[in-house]
């Protein structure tokens, strides 16, 4: 193995696949609670994508807890849940990794927060979640 090999090799076993924000091929994935909201979905994902946010949208026709729960086993840091009341009032039901349900924000203060976090490679530590 080469060097870049062994290297790659020591950062998915130090971080168990759970890599830090800044270091994860998929930063957030946006799941729409129905059909409708897609449109929503993607003008969340141009925003991000914008700000340099490495973003996909989960547009399966699947139930939203399923979706969540791919999430969760893919281990993505961020998961925006969008349905009627997030498209209304333009902000984003925030899911984290590291924190569990964060609660309902406006766009640009997730986009703020995922930014910095980004910018300063910062690493969150994982809240122990009830299940």
């Amino acid at each position: 193995m080469g060097c870049y090999e062994r290297t790659l090799a020591w950062l998915i076993e130090k971080y168990a696949g759970k890599f830090p924000t800044w270091l994860c091929p998929e930063q957030v994935r946006i799941l729409p609670i129905s059909e409708k909201y897609e449109e929503y979905a993607e003008e969340v994902r141009r925003e991000l994508a914008k700000n340099d946010v490495d973003v996909t949208v989960d547009n399966r026709s699947e139930k939203i807890g399923f979706k969540i729960r791919e999430a969760r086993l893919d281990k993505l840091p961020y998961m925006l849940v969008v349905g009627q009341q997030e498209a209304e009032d333009k902000t984003v039901s925030v899911r984290s990794r590291f924190a569990g349900d964060e609660g309902v924000k406006p766009l640009k203060e997730f986009i703020d927060q995922i930014c910095e976090e980004i910018r300063t490679k910062e690493i969150r530590k994982e809240v122990q979640q009830e299940q």
